[in-house]
C-alpha cells in the first residue's frame, strides 16, 4: 500500500493531469443516464441528506440531456423510492431507523421527488424507480441500451462514492463506454467525491469536462430509425 499526506482532491488533480491510462473514448452512440437527482440529494438546506458540489451541475445536466433528447438518443433519469413498509430496501435498509434514512424514501413522498429545476420530458425520456445502488439493477436499462443499439453510457448525478459509482461499474462490466463529466456529480464530501473520481478515472470509466461531453453530443450525427421494417420471407 502506498501512503500519502496528500488530500483526495490533490491525488485526483495530479491523475487527471498526467493520466496513467488509455482512455475508452465515446463510441457510436450514447444514453445519458441521470442518477437520483431527487430532493432527498438535490434540496441543500430541506434534507440532510442533500449536498451540492458544482453550483451548476443540474443546469449542466439539462443542457446535456436537451442535447441528447434532440439527437434522438435515449435520456435516463432514475430515483429511490420504496414502499411503505420499507421491505423492497431488503438488507441495505437495515443499518439506520431515522427519518432521514434510506428506506423512508417513500414512494410519493417529497423526497422521492424529482428537483423542480430539472427539464424532463415526461413523454420522450425514461423514468426508473431503482431500488439498489446501480441503475442497472434489477431496472429494464439494460434491454433498453440493447434495443437502441447504445455503446457509450454517460453518467451524471449522485452520489459520485455511490450510485454514480456502482452504475460505472456496471456499465464497463456489461462492455459500455462510460462516460462521467466531472461537473455533473455530486457528494456529501468532498475527500469520498474526488477519491471516487480517481478510482472511477483509474479503472471503469473516463472521467471527462462537461464541455468534452457537450462538444461530442453537439457533434453527434443522428443514424438512422432503429425501427426498420422486416423484410417479409
Amino acid at each position: 500500500m502506498e501512503f500519502s499526506n496528500k488530500t483526495a482532491r490533490q491525488i485526483y488533480e495530479e491523475i487527471k493531469a498526467n493520466p496513467q491510462r488509455a482512455r475508452f473514448g465515446f463510441g457510436e452512440k450514447a444514453a445519458i443516464i441521470n442518477i437520483d437527482l431527487q430532493k432527498a440529494y438535490t434540496a441543500v438546506g430541506e434534507f440532510k441528506t442533500a449536498y451540492e458540489t458544482d453550483p451548476f451541475q443540474l443546469q449542466y445536466i439539462n443542457q446535456i440531456s436537451a442535447l441528447a433528447r434532440d439527437k434522438q438518443l435515449p435520456v435516463v433519469w432514475t430515483y429511490v423510492a420504496y414502499m411503505e413498509s420499507g421491505e423492497d430496501a431488503g438488507v441495505w435498509g437495515t443499518r439506520t431507523s431515522t427519518p432521514d434514512s434510506l428506506q423512508n424514501i417513500k414512494q410519493g413522498s417529497r423526497r422521492a421527488e424529482f428537483d423542480e429545476r430539472l427539464s424532463i420530458d415526461r413523454v420522450k425520456d425514461v423514468i426508473y424507480n431503482k431500488l439498489m445502488p446501480s441503475a442497472f439493477h434489477e431496472t429494464p436499462l439494460q434491454s433498453l441500451l440493447v434495443w437502441h443499439k447504445v455503446d457509450t453510457v454517460i453518467i451524471t448525478g449522485g452520489s459520485t462514492s455511490g450510485c454514480v459509482r456502482a452504475t460505472a461499474v456496471d456499465s464497463l462490466s456489461r462492455g459500455y463506454r462510460t462516460i462521467v463529466p466531472e461537473e455533473c456529480v455530486a457528494d456529501k464530501h468532498e475527500s469520498y467525491h474526488f477519491a471516487n473520481l480517481t478510482d472511477m478515472l483509474l479503472k471503469y470509466a473516463d472521467v471527462v469536462s462537461v464541455k468534452e461531453v457537450i462538444t461530442y453530443l453537439e457533434k453527434y450525427e443522428i443514424k438512422s430509425s432503429i425501427n426498420k421494417v422486416l423484410p417479409k420471407c
